[in-house]
C-alpha cells in the first residue's frame, strides 16, 4: 500500500536561510523575533547572524562542520542557528532543560563538534565537552566589528542543516541529521498547504532539543512572520497562554500532551486565545481525541487542528490530518492523514513488500524528507535502506511504527512494533490499552507503563480521574467489554496529573519510577 504526496517543484537551491534572506530584502523593518519584550527586525536579526557566520568562517568552520547550541530560548539562540546555517555548517541542539547527566551523555555522542555556543547561564552545563565553548555575550564586542553582510558561503540542498538526538531502544541517544532540501520542502509545504504568510506569527512552546521545535523555530522566518519566544527554560502553561492572549499569534506547533495543558488552561479560565489561532499543528504521541472534543466544539472556535505524524529521521512531519474530519464512532484511532509534498508513505510487510489495502504494515517514509541518517550509530543506519517499487529504486526510512490506510485513504498509526510486550503469552501494545482506558467514564487521562519488577511483564495503568476516583472493579469490567483479559492492567494507580518530558510528551519512565517509590514492598496499588 502506497500513499503518494503531491509533487511540487522546489527552487534550484532549496536552502532554508536563503528564504529568510528574501524576506530581509523585501521587508527589512518587519519584526522577526520578540523575546522578553525585546524586538528585532528582519534586518537586525540578519546582520547579527551574518556577523556570527563570519566569525565561524574565520575559524575554518563551514560546510560539513557541526556547531553545538546550548542556549535558552532567546534572540541569541536564533542568531546562533541562522549564523551556523549561513556559514554552511549544521547546528546540534543541547537543550539546557535537560538534566546534567543527560547533557553529558549527549556530548559524548558527538566527538567532532567544531564548537559550542552558550551563555553565562548555560556554559557550565557543557563544560565537559571536548569542543571549545563560546559565550556569545562575551563575544559581543568582537562580533560587532565583523561585516553585517552575508559571508557568501555556497550552501546546497544536500548539505546538512541540523542534527537532533532521538532515543534508541538500546538507551543510547542517536544523532539523526537532516538536509536543507528536506527541511525546505517541509516548510514550503506548510506555507503552501495552509496559507502561511507574513501575518502567521508563531509562539514556540516546545523544548529546544525536540525535533518538532526545529521547524517551529524556523517556519515563521521562512514565511516572513514574527517568531515569539518565551523567556522560560521549561514549558510554562501560564506564561504561554498569557503570550497567546496578548499578541497576535496565529500558529502553534506542539506535542499532543502540551496541547491538552493549554486547552485545560483556556477552558478553566473561559478564555479564547487558542480558539483565535489559525492553526495548531500537533502530534508526536498517540492522540487522546476525547481531551480536545469539548473545546474543539465550542461555538466560534475556528482554529484548525492539524493532527500530524512524522519522525525526527525524516524532517519531523510526513503526514497531516484536519481533526475536524474525525468521527469518534467511525475512527477507533484518529487518522494522521495524507503525505506532505514530495513525500510517500509505504506500508510494507516483513519482507519489505507492500501490504494490501486495509492491511497492517510497517510505516516507511520515502521522498525528499528522508534524512541523511544517524551520525553516531552505524548499525542503526540499516533502517535507512532501498527498495524497488514499480521498477524504481527508492530510499526509505523504516519507522518501526505499524499502521494501515483507512477507507478514506488516510494513514492510521496503530503503535510501535518494538513497543509490543508479551503478557501471559500474548503480544500486546500498551497504546491500545491507553485508548480503551480513555474511553471509560470517570477517566480523564491515562498512561500505561510496563513493569518487570515481578520478573514477568506487567501493565501498570496511571489514571487521572475526571472526578471521583473510579473503583478498580469498574475499570476492570469496563476494559473487559473491549479487551481480552491479558490486556487488562495488573494495577491501577491514580495520579493528579501525567508528568511531561522536556519534549512535552507523557513521561512514562517517571511514572514508573514514582510507582516503585510509592509502592515498594506493597502488593497492590489502586
Amino acid at each position: 500500500m502506497i500513499l503518494q504526496g503531491k509533487r511540487v517543484a522546489l527552487p534550484a537551491v532549496p536552502v532554508v536561510h536563503k528564504r529568510f534572506e528574501e524576506h530581509v530584502a523585501a521587508a527589512p523593518d518587519a519584526v522577526a523575533v520578540v523575546w522578553n519584550d525585546r524586538r528585532l527586525t528582519y534586518a537586525e536579526l540578519d546582520a547579527r547572524a551574518n556577523r556570527f557566520a563570519h566569525h565561524l568562517v574565520a575559524r575554518g568552520i563551514g560546510r560539513g562542520a557541526k556547531v553545538g547550541v546550548c542556549l535558552d530560548y532567546s534572540i541569541d539562540l536564533l542568531v546562533a542557528v541562522l549564523g551556523t546555517l549561513k556559514a554552511g555548517a549544521a547546528y546540534v541542539p543541547f537543550d539546557p532543560a535537560y538534566p546534567a547527566a543527560r547533557l553529558g551523555l549527549l556530548l559524548g555522542q558527538v566527538p567532532d563538534l567544531a564548537l559550542i555556543t552558550a551563555s553565562p547561564a548555560t556554559a557550565a552545563m557543557v563544560a565537559s565537552a571536548d569542543a571549545e565553548v563560546v559565550d556569545l555575550e562575551l563575544l559581543a564586542d568582537e562580533l560587532a566589528e565583523l561585516p553585517a553582510t552575508a559571508p557568501g558561503v555556497e550552501v546546497t540542498g544536500d548539505d546538512l542543516c541540523y542534527a537532533v538526538f532521538t532515543s534508541g531502544s538500546t538507551g543510547t541517544p542517536k544523532l539523526t541529521a537532516v538536509r536543507h532540501e528536506g527541511w525546505f520542502n517541509l516548510m514550503n509545504w506548510l506555507t503552501l498547504e495552509y496559507g502561511l504568510h507574513s501575518g502567521s506569527h508563531h509562539l514556540v512552546v516546545s523544548a529546544f532539543g525536540f525535533d518538532l521545535s526545529q521547524r517551529s523555530l524556523m517556519t515563521p522566518l521562512f514565511c516572513g512572520a514574527t517568531q515569539h519566544l518565551m523567556a522560560s527554560r521549561n514549558f510554562d502553561a501560564m506564561l504561554a497562554y498569557r503570550i497567546l492572549d496578548r499578541h497576535d499569534i496565529r500558529v502553534v506547533h506542539c506535542a499532543s500532551s502540551t496541547l491538552y495543558l493549554l486547552v485545560d488552561w483556556e477552558t478553566a479560565r473561559g478564555g479564547d486565545a487558542l480558539t483565535r489561532l489559525d492553526h495548531i499543528l500537533f502530534g508526536g504521541e498517540a492522540l487522546k481525541a476525547e481531551r480536545l472534543a469539548a473545546w474543539a466544539a465550542r461555538e466560534g472556535n475556528d482554529c484548525v487542528l492539524l493532527h500530524q505524524y512524522g519522525v525526527a529521521e525524516c524532517t519531523d512531519v510526513a503526514t497531516s490530518y484536519d481533526l475536524a474530519g474525525h468521527r469518534p464512532g467511525v475512527h477507533a484511532v484518529p487518522p494522521v492523514g495524507t503525505p506532505a509534498h514530495n513525500t510517500d508513505i509505504l506500508l510494507l510487510d516483513g519482507d519489505l513488500r507492500p501490504v494490501g489495502p486495509g492491511e497492517e504494515g510497517e510505516i516507511c517514509i520515502s521522498g525528499l524528507g528522508v534524512g541523511a541518517g544517524y551520525l553516531n550509530n552505524g548499525p542503526e543506519n540499516a533502517r535507512f535502506t532501498h527498495i524497488e517499487v514499480d521498477g524504481e529504486r527508492r530510499r526509505i526510512y523504516r519507522t518501526g511504527d505499524r499502521g494501515r490506510v483507512d477507507a478514506a485513504g488516510d494513514l492510521v498509526v496503530l503503535g510501535r512494533i518494538d513497543s509490543q510486550v508479551k503478557v501471559r503469552g500474548m503480544r500486546i501494545d500498551p497504546t491500545d490499552v491507553e485508548r480503551a482506558l480513555a474511553r471509560l467514564d470517570g477517566v480523564r487521562e491515562a498512561a500505561v507503563g510496563v513493569s518487570y519488577d515481578t520478573g514477568d511483564a506487567e501493565l501498570i495503568a496511571f489514571l487521572v480521574p475526571a472526578g471521583a476516583e473510579p473503583a478498580e472493579e469498574e475499570l476492570r469490567s469496563g476494559l473487559l467489554r473491549d479487551l481480552p483479559r491479558n490486556m487488562v492492567p495488573a494495577r491501577f494507580v491514580h495520579v493528579p496529573r501525567l508528568p511531561l518530558s522536556p519534549h512535552g510528551k507523557v513521561d512514562r519512565p517517571a511514572l514508573l519510577a514514582e510507582f516503585r517509590g510509592r509502592f515498594a514492598g506493597s502488593g497492590a496499588a489502586t
